[in-house]
């Protein structure tokens, strides 16, 4: 089975690009922005597992290393995983309204 996939990588200053990038490059990746690419990924079992043991085994990854990726489940549902490393505080946390509107409906 082959299943589109993205895969976000924020590797530091001295991650494993040529790594990363090989192995995107093997897998005939998309660029979608920086940092950010799809691939048609072929598998079989579980999609998330495969596809973790695959980049583990050809990419060095070290703590700071982060690796998102985003797939549908086998219920069709778009879902995503962090493949490697933690989920950091959003760049854009403080910028929003202090309050929240109360949504009315008026039609």
């Amino acid at each position: 089975m082959t299943r589109g996939v993205w895969i976000y990588f924020d590797l530091g200053i001295q991650g494993d690009y040529e790594g990363m990038y090989a192995w995107l490059d093997d897998r005939h990746a998309i660029a979608c922005g920086e940092n950010l690419a799809f691939v048609r990924y072929p598998f079989e079992g579980d999609l998330f597992e495969k596809i973790k043991a695959d980049i583990l085994d050809k990419v060095q990854v070290v703590v700071k290393d982060r690796i998102y990726v985003i797939f549908r489940d086998e219920a069709g549902n778009v879902t995503g995983k962090l493949l490697s490393g933690r989920r950091i505080r959003a760049p854009w946390t403080g910028y929003g309204s202090p309050e929240q509107e109360e949504f009315v409906d008026v039609s």
